[in-house]
């Protein structure tokens, strides 16, 4: 099966950015959809941004688009999640996860986990 490691969170003040870098191993991920979720205290876990296997399609949650983008480099084994414009409210646990297509993925129908990454956006 499929292992995730999640890199790139932190600190960062209202209007910054960060990336974060989503990096499998086991299988070529090229193979997989792959998602972003993310779950702040209190709140439920909700799906962020997503994106396909191989024709690059992708999903944004409206609380993101226009601020986020995803992307990934099959050949690096790695999807990347650049968050720009950071608010308050985007402070979460963020964590990839691997399944055989974006609407299975959004519906939590998923293949692996990774362990998530923190992001706190503070002032």
């Amino acid at each position: 099966q499929v292992q995730l490691e999640e890199s790139g969170g932190g600190l960062v003040q209202p209007g910054g950015s960060l990336r974060l870098s989503c990096a499998a191993s086991g299988f070529p991920l090229d193979y997989y959809a792959i998602g972003w979720f993310r779950q702040a205290p209190g709140k439920k876990r909700e799906g962020v941004s997503c994106i396909s296997s191989r024709d690059s399609s992708t999903y944004y949650a409206d609380s993101v688009k226009g601020r986020f983008t995803i992307s990934r480099d099959n050949a690096k084994n790695t999807v990347y999640l650049q968050m720009n414009s950071l608010k308050p409210e985007d402070t979460a646990v963020y964590y990839c996860a691997t399944g055989t297509s974006i609407s299975t993925i959004m519906q939590g129908i998923i293949a692996s986990w990774g362990q998530g990454t923190q992001v706190t956006v503070s002032s």
